[in-house]
């Protein structure tokens, strides 16, 4: 998405209401989805209680709700069972990638690498052995 330019506040808004509602769906704490998004602990709270219909999110905030959604989509791929999609992101993988760690962990480093790394991971799921 860096090629292009910033998405309108009305569909910026959409994506983050659904990222942060499919962050919530892992039982990610507050604290994790602002650190996955990089969103303010007040702009989370205006997201999430539906107080404010429009944020204007700069191009790594975007960037990153395009990959919750497209971890999102790839679980979905992968598991057909609802319940593993939203329990995936918060159960241990002892691939090396994740030493023991959750993706959940990963992700709320906060770092964009550790998000699209562990996305990277997550989507190669997907492919056949």
């Amino acid at each position: 998405m860096s090629d292009v330019e910033s998405l309108s506040p009305a569909f910026s808004t959409v994506g983050l209401k659904v990222a942060l509602r499919i962050i919530d769906s892992w039982n990610a704490s507050p604290s994790q989805a602002c650190q996955i998004l990089r969103i303010s602990p007040a702009a989370y709270e205006l997201a999430t209680s539906g107080k404010k219909d429009k944020f204007m999110l700069n191009t790594d905030q975007q960037q990153r709700i395009s990959l919750i959604l497209n971890i999102h989509t790839a679980l979905r791929a992968v598991f057909s069972n609802p319940e593993n999609v939203v329990a995936f992101p918060g159960l241990k993988n002892n691939n090396p990638f994740f030493e023991g760690r959750s993706p959940l962990e990963i992700m709320s480093r906060g770092d964009f690498n550790s998000l699209h790394e562990t996305y990277k991971r997550i989507n190669q799921l997907r492919l056949p052995l």
